[in-house]
């Protein structure tokens, strides 16, 4: 007697269909699974087996072979229990195989019988409507997830006792209504730029990061607010579309970070990982691959505070992500990649005690001291920063002003206004929504400079000596600058604005840019 059952791998955040092969043979009672079933997998046999008789049905007294097709592609996580149960009713003649047809089972089973939640529903539920499957099975707690995906009949079951009564035709399950449209993102209560004293300069320079997209290194003593500065950039940047929601929904699914029972996540990531983190910590990684920090902050922010105390070997490991948008992690048994775009918000002090060149106290760093400290973040890492922003300390007049600085929500306006332009601008190129996105061709094509413009880079690139990454930089972030303007030409002085953003070009981290 054999029973098929249809089932789903995660893989990245991917998935892949997986037949759950059921076969009862005459023999000695046992339960074996085959298949490249990991840990989790084989340990579900006592799952399920427990699961059975504890819901009031009969484990039959056979030798039972569990088979997860393909074989050759590895199954980890305890998402096979419900269909395995199924496939055991089936075999058995408890349930009719009729009711399988078109449909999907994806749920962990307690021991009494109940169907919990597992990580990964959301990109199984898009596979199974790109697949042509009529409907999918899960836990209550991952209905809502699920849902999200338009044009999918899911079905929520609380235990396993619901999903047989729903094969059987005696109490079939309801449809779980899809979720609402995501909400506009925000940063928060209380996250607003309208409370950061003064910092004219370094408001702006956010504003210009968001308008783009572009990642921003703050530099500064301690207590100028470059913190309060970088949790305040979510406020200003554009609301969630559906699509990068459901982007940001997949990696925290499978990363098994939502909360129970919640459909899509509505608000851009902010991550701000300690300086303790490993490095697949950061861009993801273990035995079992998992998504890193870089990852979970796709389509949001991702803020390492005192960048320098981070290892040399994590920091350099965010080049590559950084600079494509993608984690590859390559394994021996295989190789999986999660979306990483971010904004990279970086704070750093210009010396270990954080008072060199401030002018609020005496740097006690010796030459030698600052040197080292500043060595830490390699040339490589800085070149992908597109805004070196000098954050200085506070003057006492700031902190004693009454009244409060321009509110997040008319920088966002400003923001949206800009990305707009970009919106359309890039309408026909598939993965490019921002000026921060823009390769060779694109710069090309939408940055081009007058004569001044020209002979203001040509003194930059001789003055700074600037590498080939950093003079696109510097243009893409000028064309950022004149759209946040309005100006569909990229001008002389939006060029000087972003050049003046280059200060780890021009001078060393932390001391005051020349005149």
């Amino acid at each position: 007697m054999l029973a098929q059952v249809l089932s789903w791998a995660v893989i990245g955040v991917d998935a892949i269909p997986v037949r759950v092969e059921v076969d009862l043979a005459s023999g000695l009672p046992s339960m074996t699974v085959v298949g490249l079933a990991e840990g989790a997998v084989r340990e579900g046999r006592e799952r399920v087996t427990a699961a059975l008789a504890n819901d009031g049905f009969t484990v039959p007294p056979r030798r039972i072979t569990i088979n997860l097709a393909p074989a050759d592609v590895r199954k980890e996580g305890s998402a096979f229990d419900l269909a395995v149960a199924l496939g055991i009713l089936v075999a058995s003649g408890a349930v009719p195989a009729d009711g399988l047809a078109g449909t999907a089972f994806v749920g962990e089973l307690g021991l009494d019988g109940s169907v919990r939640a597992v990580r990964g529903v959301l990109p199984i539920a898009a596979a199974c409507r790109e697949a042509g499957t009529a409907a999918l099975i899960v836990p209550v707690a991952n209905a809502r997830e699920a849902a999200v995906v338009e044009g999918l009949a899911v079905h929520a079951a609380e235990r396993l006792g619901d999903v047989v009564r729903h094969l059987r035709g005696i109490a079939p399950l309801p449809c779980t209504e899809p979720a609402a449209d995501v909400a506009p993102s925000c940063a928060g209560p209380g996250a607003d730029f309208a409370d950061v004293k003064g910092q004219e300069h370094a408001r702006r320079a956010l504003e210009v990061a968001a308008a783009g997209q572009h990642n921003v290194l703050l530099i500064g003593p301690p207590g100028s607010g470059k913190s309060m500065l970088a949790r305040r950039l979510p406020g200003i940047l554009p609301p969630l579309s559906r699509d990068e929601a459901i982007e940001i929904t997949k990696i925290h699914s499978v990363a098994g970070r939502l909360r129970p029972g919640q459909g899509l996540v509505e608000q851009r990531p902010f991550r701000a990982p300690h300086h303790t983190v490993s490095d697949a910590g950061l861009v993801g990684g273990g035995s079992i691959p998992r998504p890193g920090e870089i990852s979970l902050a796709h389509n949001g922010v991702l803020f390492l505070d005192e960048l320098p105390e981070f290892r040399r070997h994590v920091l350099e490991a965010l080049r590559q992500p950084v600079e494509d948008g993608i984690v590859w992690l390559g394994r021996s048994r295989q190789s999986v990649s999660y979306p990483a775009r971010v904004m990279l918000v970086a704070a750093m002090n210009p010396c270990p005690c954080g008072f060199h060149g401030s002018g609020a106290a005496t740097c006690i760093c010796h030459a030698g001291q600052v040197h080292r400290y500043r060595g830490r973040v390699s040339g490589p890492l800085l070149d992908r920063i597109d805004l070196h922003v000098d954050v200085p300390a506070l003057q006492h007049r700031h902190l004693l002003a009454v009244g409060s600085a321009e509110p997040s929500a008319a920088i966002a306006a400003r923001v949206r206004a800009a990305r707009e332009l970009q919106r359309r601008r890039f309408r026909d190129r598939v993965g490019i929504h921002a000026n921060a996105m823009m390769g060779p061709a694109e710069v090309r094509a939408h940055c081009r400079v007058d004569a001044a413009g020209e002979k203001l880079l040509r003194a930059a690139v001789q003055r700074l000596g600037l590498s080939a990454r950093a003079f696109h930089r510097v243009l893409r972030l000028a064309r950022t600058i004149a759209d946040l303007a309005d100006s569909p030409a990229i001008a002389a002085a939006h060029l000087a604005e972003a050049i003046q953003y280059r200060s780890c070009d021009r001078t060393q981290p932390g001391t005051p840019a020349a005149p």
